[in-house]
This record gives C-alpha cells, structure tokens and sequence, in this order.
C-alpha cells in the first residue's frame, strides 16, 4: 500500500490567512477532506489525515505523526495571501530539480493545473518545517489567495473545491503509481451504501475514534469484510476508514 499523509494546513487556534469572509484553516480542511474522499477509489493507496476537524496540530505533531507512520509521501494543502492570485507549490529549498521529490511535484502540479481555474505561480522551493523535518517527499501547494476577491470567490464553491481536491488526486496517481479500484472479480467487489443523512466513519476499529462524516447515498469500496468490535460490527473502506456494518445504517452489495 502506498501510504499518502494528507496536511490541512492550520486549524483550531490557528486560523492561518483571512480575507473575503473566509479562513485558510477552513478551505484548506474542506479541500483535504475531498482529497481523502477520492483517495479512496484507489486500491493501493492508503491516507492519514493531521486533522479531520477544527483542531490545533502544531507542525511539529504533523511531521511526527508522518514519520512515525511511514509515510510515502507527504502533502500540505494551504491558501495563500498577499495580494496576488494563482496557484503555486513548494518542495524543500535544499532539494535539487532532478531530485524524486522534484520529479513527483513536476506530475502533481501539471495535473493540479489543469483543473484549478487558477494561474500558474509556478515550481517554488522554501524552508518550510513540513518539507524540511519529513522523512519522505513532500509538497505544499498553495490554492489561490484568500485576500483576493476573484479566488476567493473560487473557494466558496463547492465545484471549486472538488475540483482542485481531484487535482491533487490526479497528481499523486499519477506521480505514485496508484491503482484504480476495481479488482476485475465480476461481481465479487463489495460495496456499501450509507442509509441515514448523516453517519460516522472511524480512523481505527474503535468506536471512540471518530473521523468524519459521511452522507446518504454515498457508496464506499470495502476493503475488510465485516468483523466484530466491542458489541457491533465495522468495514474497512478504500479511504483506509472504518464504518459500521449495522444494516440499519448501510446497505451491502457487490457488482
């Protein structure tokens, strides 16, 4: 599995930039979530998340928490400020232009572009602690700036956001190798269908151990058939998430 660790830039205490009614720490987690979401159609990858809510991570617990799990890559997602407008990312300013974590930017930026009607700011290179104190390669793009009325105008549609979250997407396939989800088994995938308008889904097989919320009529590849916890039962999904496998609340079936 080709493990992917997924940095909403900022959040809790820490709003990062402002401008035009919003809040980095806000885009930033929306984009994030969408990028674990369509994560989840590839069969070999696997996503942690810094945060999944509203809370204060210090750097340091970010790239501590990659480390510590192994990470393959690392991608920090962040909105600019300043006064310009575009898109533009960064690897380590020590990192060299043919260096892998060059080459890997070089894929995800072309396909970011592609799809975020944004201008292109560009490669970049910078002393920033998530690139530096993470042990695999990294990148941290930054999505247009929040203090300009035209790209901030962007980041309140939800098109928008899909769209730059399927960016980075691409990006990483592409860059890592990921594999389409499908297993060729005609008719032996299983898949589960949320029944309620809102459900939790779990970082772990613990039912205290919330991640985020999933909707009605959302489908979901499953990747461990269902398995006893505590007095119920969970799945494991694509996204690397767990959920419940109550039939009150899911619907199974396969295709």
């Amino acid at each position: 599995m080709v493990k992917i660790y997924v940095d909403a830039g900022h959040g809790g205490s820490d709003p990062g930039a402002e401008g035009n009614g919003l809040q980095e720490k806000n885009v930033t987690l929306q984009i994030a979530k969408k990028v674990q979401e369509y994560l989840g159609e590839y069969s070999n990858a696997t996503v942690k998340m810094s945060r999944t809510t509203d809370k204060t991570v210090s750097l340091a617990a970010r790239t501590n928490e990659a480390n510590a799990w192994g990470a393959d890559y690392f991608l920090s997602i962040h909105i600019n400020a300043g006064g310009g407008t575009g898109y533009e990312d960064y690897i380590h300013n020590t990192l060299s232009d043919t260096s892998n974590t060059a080459n890997l930017r070089n894929t995800i930026h072309a396909e970011v572009v592609k799809l975020n009607n944004l201008g292109d700011r560009g490669k970049k290179k910078e002393n920033l602690h998530v690139l530096r104190e993470s042990s695999m390669p990294a990148m941290l793009s930054e999505n247009g700036f929040i203090d300009t009325k035209a790209d901030a105008d962007k980041m309140k549609n939800a098109t928008w956001i899909n769209n730059v979250a399927r960016g980075h997407v691409n990006g990483l396939a592409k860059a890592l190798g990921l594999q389409g989800g499908s297993d060729g088994g005609g008719g032996s995938q299983k898949y589960i269908e949320v029944l309620v308008n809102s459900l939790w889904t779990y970082n772990t097989a613990d039912w205290d151990d919330r991640a985020v919320t999933v909707n009605k009529g959302e489908v979901f590849t499953v990747i461990k058939d269902k398995f006893k916890v505590g007095e119920g039962y969970m799945y494991q999904i694509k996204s690397g998430l767990y959920i419940t496998a109550s039939p009150t609340y899911v619907r199974e079936y396969t295709k």
